[in-house]
Parts: structure tokens; sequence; C-alpha cells
């Protein structure tokens, strides 16, 4: 088809010392710890919400990673105190609800002081050298730009990284397919039976072989009737405009039908309370970084002079096929080295959350929301670090980042 070239001028909304592109796990991190730092932060965010999937896609549940550390720590222990390790080297996985975790994020960024713009959607960058200038986003009043000295990518997708012409790749090495998609959803129990409903459209599955994922895969950990339920599975890339369209359909067909299987199957007194407004996306787009994460790493638990995370998370890969199976392996625990998110090609940029640098073997065990606050961490004390010391992201100090993130609370196992 015939390409258009689309040319306006956009005004410059504000600028900011860092501007932290995206507002999940990452990004959130991020904002708080260079604000933390006395930098001027602006937080763009999509959606009307902070928290990525966590909130957004009902992940709410911190899986194990072996390290309760820095401001995950103390995001525990402000929000779900009862579940504080003593220690931060244990692991902990708790089920908690999105909605408050909503509430809890919008006030902790009031008080760090980090400005939030919600229905801002990145659209593209505005790059000089081998530096960002500014960033295009479409806002309630049409597009917008806005400046800043550094910049953090942590939409989920390396949507920053790319369109500024960071090289990416997706998916598996051999074939480029990512694992599948999935919407979370909750059930409630009402304490009398319900009626089990199955919409037209939907699937009447017999038994835990016709389920998507081949397996049930629930939680129900806070005594309060809520159940929380991991049992979709739809092959798609969640980067990839068709495919998503489809996943968004297929994974609400999955949903109603899985409810209804469980309604069936020891269930009965739940209803179906709350569907999470967008499908999940496990893996889509790696960028390019100065070090690629590797399953080797991951195996050989491989430590790192520029650790900024450490977990000890499983490899944990959905089948990308589609099919009911995955790959799951026990792991002692690695580092996950600074170089991972930052390119090559530009200075004031970082990368931070599940499209880091790292294979598809290696980012299936990353990808927990636990570590892209870890990343975020450190991310946003890299751009402050840089700022004090006028240099590029790559070359910051690494004690002066160590430093930095111990100042914050993060602890490292070693």
């Amino acid at each position: 088809m015939k390409p258009y070239v689309f040319e306006r001028q956009v005004q410059t909304y504000l600028q900011a010392d860092v501007i932290v592109i995206g507002g999940g796990p990452a990004g959130t991190a991020a904002a708080i710890s260079a604000a933390r730092c006395g930098r001027k932060v602006v937080l763009l965010e999509k959606s009307a919400q902070m928290g990525g999937m966590g909130t957004l896609g009902n992940v709410s549940v911190f899986m194990p990673i072996g390290n309760v550390t820095g401001i995950y720590r103390e995001i525990i222990s402000e929000m779900l105190a009862e579940y504080l390790p003593p220690d931060h080297d244990q692991s902990i996985a708790p089920q908690y609800s999105p909605f408050l975790m909503r509430q809890y994020l919008n006030e902790k960024m009031k008080k760090e002081q980090v400005q939030v713009f919600y229905h801002t959607e990145f659209i593209g960058t505005v790059r000089e050298g081998s530096r960002i200038k500014a960033v295009i986003a479409s806002t309630r009043e049409g597009l917008k730009a806005f400046e800043a000295e550094r910049f953090i990518d942590c939409t989920g997708d390396a949507r920053v990284a790319i369109d500024a012409g960071v090289p990416y790749h997706s998916g598996r090495e051999e074939d480029g397919l990512t694992q599948p998609m999935t919407l979370m959803f909750m059930m409630q129990n009402t304490g009398k039976p319900v009626t089990p409903l199955l919409p037209e459209g939907c699937y009447d599955y017999k038994d835990i072989a016709d389920l998507p994922q081949g397996r049930r895969l629930y939680w129900e950990q806070n005594n309060d009737g809520t159940l929380l339920v991991n049992m979709s599975r739809v092959k798609a890339n969640g980067a990839k405009i068709e495919e998503v369209n489809y996943a968004e359909t297929e994974a609400l067909r999955q949903v109603f039908s899985i409810a209804y299987y469980l309604q069936k199957t020891g269930f009965e007194t739940y209803t179906l309370s709350h569907i999470a407004p967008q499908t999940g996306a496990r893996e889509t787009n790696q960028i390019q970084g100065v070090y690629t994460l590797t399953e080797q790493d991951v195996v050989n638990g491989t430590r790192f002079p520029d650790v900024v995370a450490q977990t000890n998370y499983e490899i944990d890969i959905h089948s990308p096929d589609g099919k009911r199976t995955t790959d799951e392996r026990k792991i002692s625990g690695y580092d996950i080295p600074y170089r991972c998110m930052v390119p090559e090609e530009i200075d004031n940029l970082l990368i931070a959350g599940r499209p880091i640098s790292a294979t598809h073997v290696a980012m299936s065990s990353m990808r927990m929301q636990a570590t892209c606050y870890a990343l975020g961490q450190a991310a946003g004390n890299a751009a402050a670090i840089s700022l004090d010391d006028s240099s590029s992201m790559r070359l910051i100090s690494m004690d002066k980042l160590h430093a930095a993130l111990q100042h914050q609370g993060v602890r490292f196992l070693v």
C-alpha cells in the first residue's frame, strides 16, 4: 500500500529532567527512584491507571523471585505487610487486590512528587544524533511534545526504543513466535449455588484436557472468597495489530467458557466478578542492548559486576505454538546486568522491564513483576547519575549506581 508522510508542528507541553514512558512496575519504580534523587520526573501512561498488567491486566499475584528488596519490598511493607519476610533473601507470592494497588500507586506518586499524565500514549521520538530530544504523545488535547534530558522506555513493547531506531527481535530465535496471551479474571464465592452461564459462541469444556492450558491454574489466598484465574491461552503476539484483535475476542470467549467449567467442577458457589480490561502479553519485543542475557546465564547462575536485579524465578515458557504445554525448569538464581537495559545507539535512553536485551528463554524467567520493579529502580537511579555526571547512560559509574541503589534499600544476594 502507498505510504504517507505525516508532518505537523507539535507544541511542547512541558520539560523535565527524566521522562518515563509507561506506568507498569518498571515505570513506576523508575519514576519513584529518579524523583528521590531530586530530579523533576514525568510519567506518561496510555491507560487510566498505573501498575501495568498487575492492575490493568489483573495479574494480581507477585510470583516468587527470591529477593524481596528495594521499592518492591517497600510496596509489600506498605500494602501487603502480612506477607513481608524478615529479610530480603526469601521468596513470597502474595495475591493482592488490583483495585487497591491502583489507588496505592496513585497516592505513592503524589507523595514522591512524580507528575503522572494518564491517557497519554507514546506516538514517536524526536531524535537529534545520538540523543532523543523529545517524545510525541497523543493526549486528550491532541498531539503534544514532552522534552527531557533522559528518557526511560517502560512501555513493555520497547516502543520508544524501536521508534528511535534501536535494533530488536521478537519471540523465539528460530521462528519469532512469542509466548501466548492470557486474559485474567476473578470469581467471587457467593456462599450459595449459582446458575452456570455459557454465552453464545463459547466452548463447553468437559474435562481438564479440553482447557486452553490443559490445567487448572488459580489462586485463592486471602480468605475473602476471591479466586484469581489464569487459565486462558491464545496464540498471538501482543505487539501485532491483527493478532491482538484476534486475542481480545478469543480470550474473552475462553474466559466465559472456563468460568462455566469451574462452576460445574468444584466452584458451584462462585460467580464471575471481574474480567481484566485487556488481554495480557507475556512476550513481545526485546531490544538489542550492550549485553544480551542468555539461557546459559539463567541456567548457570551467572553473576555480573554491573548487576542491577536478581531472580531465581524458574524458566517458564508457555508454548508459543499454542499447545497445552509449559516448559518449566527450576533454577538457583542469577544476576541481570545493567548493560541489558542500555542500547548502543542512543546516549540518553534506557529500557526497563520485560523488553530488555534477553533471549526468548532468558526473558521467560526475568519477566516477572517484581523483577521489573527492580529493573525500573535501577534505571531511575542511573538516569539521575548520568545527569549528575553529564555522562551518557552507557558510561555511568557502577560504583555510584550500586551506592545509590543501596541508599534506596536495594540489597543483592551474594
